[in-house]
């Protein structure tokens, strides 16, 4: 029997955002499926994303669900209508279903922020400094895989170098910048790439130094990714046993407040600068 290809994070979000508009406008699968002239089964295989849907399609079901917002029916139709398999395909099965999801997500993405505690985030790693982060992980990775999850997340950097590079904010905690992964000499290079990557003019760097004490999100990694409209944002959390993916507009606006706090406690770009360079001279 053939096996059907696991849905794209994106079909996935578009059967989402769809089950949500049904049980807001209080109706039953019963009852959606009755008006839009189709089967229960087949709208549920529609919600679970175990099926594809239509332009024509989401925008029958935005107006019996009575939308009140076409800009975000019609980017739920761009969503839907996308259905290209991007160059994370290759790694399927080879890496965590969630790693393929944050590759997508982020290569869609039209403005990414990020945070992180205890590490350099991995859109800003370089090679050597990936592969010692690898190596750690938890049961040992053979070689091969160390080399596969390592091309993967340099992969994923290309979002801040393609053309039309799409803007990219993040916080990263001096605890983050002081750790020797690799070595002095990795850990030295590491930096410098850092304070490279921050003089592009589509990205910001900030870093939250040890004075700062206690604030919002301490010990979370965190990527929140901008969709074409602020309900199709996204946030990622790092867990231990994977990456996890949250929408619900709840999430959304407490994450957004809790960057807006975060990166007003943090240094300015330029005097993040300066803190790296004289860590970076302290090695």
């Amino acid at each position: 029997m053939t096996t059907r290809p696991a849905p794209s994070a994106r079909r996935t979000r578009v059967a989402t955002e769809l089950r949500k508009l049904r049980e807001r406008a209080g109706m039953t699968t019963t009852e959606a499926a009755r008006q839009l002239g189709t089967s229960t089964g087949q709208l549920s295989n529609v919600e679970s994303a175990r099926f594809g849907v239509s332009a024509d399609r989401i925008r029958a079901m935005a107006r019996a669900y009575d939308c009140p917002d076409q800009e975000f029916a019609e980017a739920l139709v761009d969503l839907a209508s996308d259905r290209t398999r991007g160059w994370w395909e290759q790694y399927r099965g080879i890496l965590p279903a969630g790693l393929l999801d944050l590759a997508e997500l982020e290569h869609h993405a039209t403005g990414l922020r990020t945070a992180f505690t205890s590490h350099v985030p991995g859109l800003l790693q370089i090679s050597d400094h990936a592969r010692e982060i690898f190596r750690h992980v938890i049961p040992a990775p053979t070689p091969p895989e160390v080399e596969h999850r390592a091309s993967f997340r340099i992969k994923r950097q290309d979002v801040l170098y393609r053309s039309g590079a799409i803007p990219y904010r993040t916080v990263i905690h001096e605890a983050a910048l002081r750790m020797r992964i690799g070595g002095a000499s990795v850990a030295r290079a590491q930096l410098h790439h850092l304070i490279d990557m921050s003089e592009r003019e589509h990205i910001t760097l900030r870093v939250l130094p040890f004075d700062v004490g206690a604030f919002p999100g301490s010990g979370q990694s965190i990527n929140y990714a901008y969709g074409p409209v602020p309900q199709l944002d996204t946030v990622q959390l790092d867990q231990f046993h994977g990456p996890v993916l949250l929408d619900a507009e709840a999430h959304l606006e407490k994450y957004r407040r809790l960057f807006d706090v975060v990166e007003g406690v943090a240094l300015s770009p330029a005097k993040s600068r300066d803190l790296i360079h004289s860590i970076a001279k302290d090695l």
